[in-house]
């Protein structure tokens, strides 16, 4: 099992730093930030932008896994987007974890003027998104033309990268959702796979429905015949549960998450007040557990985030 920390943009530096150094010293194996532009019932609050934040925090550590939690659609292009990961990645040697999903109904959907989109063009939407990070983070050769796409959401002219990916064939692409399309995108498609469960009345509920869609992507895993791993991913929290609200508790969820199958699990980082309210002492408890290696992005094992060898989906040339 591996352990993740959330981090909120919401600290300004240096308060955010420690945070970031705290993650590494604790021996978190990875932390993540939001990738939104203002987030549900955090909307009136202080909240910065994701990128300059993540690209800070990977000049100041050194072991740990950076991740996005996660990118949508909503408000980004994949060509402009794309650029910007896989500078980070290189800028963080290599130690990026890029998280995708469809994008939610909230703030982001609407602060730049879209139309609401249903269900369904959300998820046509998102998979665009991803097929296109996909190609757009293997492109390797400068000078050697572009990478051109024209689908329904997105389109593409000769769009150039940066160069040679730090990590082959590109970065991680962890797919986030629970509906069973994304599932099975996920399990053919991803190298890891994040779930925050279903919505629920009280946490038996959820870990009842955690359990229902961690059978279902495993019996998508099965039937597309990978024979490389998928990362399953599960985060700990939601807005009526906070699993560092004890060293007990969090341990609790950590061992139902691992008999679930879960190979990694994220929690948040304690705020003062408010949703995720705790002490950081918690954190010195849970950590004396930790058993952290070296961040191995390309490793053999099952629960590593190796990309995988699938056919890209746009033109290159």
């Amino acid at each position: 099992m591996r352990h993740g920390i959330v981090i909120l943009p919401q600290e300004d530096w240096p308060a955010a730093a420690r945070r970031w150094r705290g993650a590494e010293a604790y021996g978190f194996d990875h932390a993540w930030s939001y990738d939104h532009l203002s987030w549900r019932s955090l909307a009136d609050q202080r909240w910065h932008a994701t990128v300059p934040a993540m690209t800070a925090a990977a000049v100041m550590t050194e072991r740990i896994g950076l991740g996005f939690f996660v990118a949508s659609p909503n408000f980004r292009h994949p060509v402009p987007f794309a650029k910007e990961l896989a500078t980070l990645d290189d800028i963080s040697g290599g130690r990026l974890l890029v998280g995708v999903g469809s994008g939610g109904t909230g703030f982001d959907a609407f602060v730049l003027g879209q139309p609401e989109l249903s269900a369904r063009e959300r998820h046509a939407r998102f998979i665009e998104f991803a097929d296109a990070l996909d190609v757009l983070l293997r492109f390797e050769q400068p000078g050697s033309g572009g990478i051109s796409f024209s689908g329904q959401w997105y389109t593409a002219h000769d769009a150039r990268m940066v160069g040679t990916p730090t990590r082959a064939p590109r970065m991680p692409l962890l797919i986030a959702g629970n509906g069973p399309q994304t599932i099975r995108y996920a399990a053919t498609r991803g190298e890891g796979w994040v779930t925050t469960g279903p919505d629920a009345a009280d946490r038996e509920e959820w870990w009842s429905g955690v359990a229902k869609l961690a059978a279902r992507f495993e019996e998508e895993h099965r039937a597309s015949g990978r024979q490389d791993g998928v990362a399953r991913v599960l985060s700990l929290d939601n807005e009526s549960f906070y699993s560092l609200q004890s060293a007990a508790a969090f341990e609790d969820s950590v061992a139902r998450a691992e008999t679930l199958g879960f190979t990694d699990v994220v929690a948040h980082w304690p705020r003062k007040n408010g949703l995720y309210a705790g002490d950081e002492s918690v954190l010195d408890q849970v950590a004396a557990s930790f058993e952290p290696a070296s961040f191995e992005p390309a490793a053999s094992d099952p629960a590593a985030f190796e990309p995988a060898a699938s056919e890209p989906a746009a033109s290159e040339g």
